[in-house]
């Protein structure tokens, strides 16, 4: 059983790319050169150079003490809160902009949903002298205000959209619009492990690093690069793609990925996508989403701006169908009161993504010797205002 790409851009049934044919050529381009790009020597020097005095990597494996006494069991937290620009979007952005550079491209477009892909995306767009606009929907714009400013300042047009529900999947929506009709100078950074043929593949190679580190960490502190358990939470799924990357095969190490519930499963205001979805097509990929019988695409809902999106990307389909990644799910209440316990317990404010991964350590029974990592993808700074709004802390 493999669970990365096949030759073709599968995983299992899913992925691919279902495009329309003014997107071909984009697509195509980037298929038939990014492994060479990203393969050779001079790319990998620059990557790993940035990502050390730019990013701040290695991130820290930090011993959860309280948190550990408190779950019976030994959490390590993977600190990607620490990269510059406060989540693990970098990563991949700093990748993708070196990929852009060497491609001849000199305009950069992305969508965003909690803002932290947008403003990494604009970070390296800054750093790098590239134009660069942001796609946000209406929202997610005005209750992830920050960094919508933030992008700003880093020179940044940010576009809302308007359409639908006006959130992550409505953003993509208008900027694959805008790339069919900018394709030749213009690179599209996406930001999770979703889209058309190669990006999931894509994105999961540069967010590898995360379960890279994760082992040679592991290793230091106990002994074993193999935790028991890898967790973290998924939306599209860039974050759970680079802490899961290197324990695929690794059968022995269980994976959870953690879904937002939103106000409950049954609610009509979820996006736990692999309980509530079907195989269908979105945004290019073959993929599991939550859609009507008709094929419609349900609207999505989580208190995280970064989780709700109807769909997530086909690796986490196939790790979903083939059972090699024990998915749950996490409510909103459930997330917020497992951020507030993280933050006074250990003193981090996680973001509300994270804090989604935080809550299945008190959905699975644990060992007292289970050596868990949970991949704490982003902090808190951003959330301020929804924590301030939930209010029972």
């Amino acid at each position: 059983m493999s669970y990365l790409v096949d030759k073709n851009g599968y995983y299992g049934q899913f992925g691919g790319a279902f495009i329309p044919e003014m997107l071909h050529p984009n697509v195509e381009e980037l298929k038939e050169n990014y492994l060479q790009i990203i393969e050779a020597r001079e790319f990998q020097e620059e990557f790993a150079q940035l990502l050390r005095d730019y990013v701040g990597r290695p991130t820290p494996l930090y011993f959860a003490h309280r948190l550990s006494e408190h779950h019976n069991a030994k959490i390590y937290l993977k600190r990607e809160d620490l990269c510059h620009t406060g989540a693990h979007k970098v990563n991949n952005t700093i990748g993708q902009i070196i990929l852009a550079k060497k491609l001849g491209k000199n305009k950069v477009i992305a969508e965003t949903g909690a803002g932290q892909h947008g403003v990494a995306t604009a970070t390296v767009c800054a750093l790098m002298g590239m134009e660069c606009v942001v796609y946000m929907g209406k929202i997610d714009m005005e209750r992830q205000r920050p960094n919508v400013e933030r992008m700003r300042i880093l020179g940044a047009t940010v576009v809302p959209a308007t359409s639908g529900s006006q959130t992550l999947k409505d953003a993509t929506n208008e900027a694959m619009r805008h790339w069919i009709s900018n394709p030749l100078d213009t690179h599209y950074i996406i930001g999770s492990v979703v889209g058309p043929h190669p990006y999931p593949d894509m994105v999961a190679r540069f967010q590898s690093v995360i379960s890279e580190e994760m082992k040679l960490q592991l290793k230091a502190a106990t002994g074993n690069e193999e935790p028991n358990y890898v967790i973290a939470c998924v939306g599209g799924g860039s974050n759970a793609a680079g802490a899961f990357y290197h324990y695929l095969d690794a059968e022995e190490v269980k994976l959870v990925a953690v879904e937002a519930a939103g106000k409950g499963i049954n609610s009509g205001e979820s996006a736990a996508t692999c309980v509530l979805g079907k195989a269908g097509v979105l945004h290019g990929s073959k993929t599991l989403l939550m859609q009507t019988e008709d094929g419609q695409v349900i609207e999505p809902y989580s208190i995280s701006a970064g989780l709700d999106y109807p769909g997530i990307g086909p690796m986490h389909a196939h790790l979903f169908e083939t059972g090699r990644v024990k998915f749950e799910n996490a409510t909103d209440e459930e997330a917020m009161l497992a951020g507030i316990e993280l933050s006074r317990l250990e003193g981090i404010i996680p973001a509300i993504e994270s804090a989604h991964a935080l809550a299945a350590l008190s959905k699975i029974s644990f060992k007292p010797d289970d050596v868990v990592v949970v991949n704490l993808s982003g902090r808190g700074d951003k959330d301020l205002e929804t924590y301030i709004r939930w209010g029972k802390y």
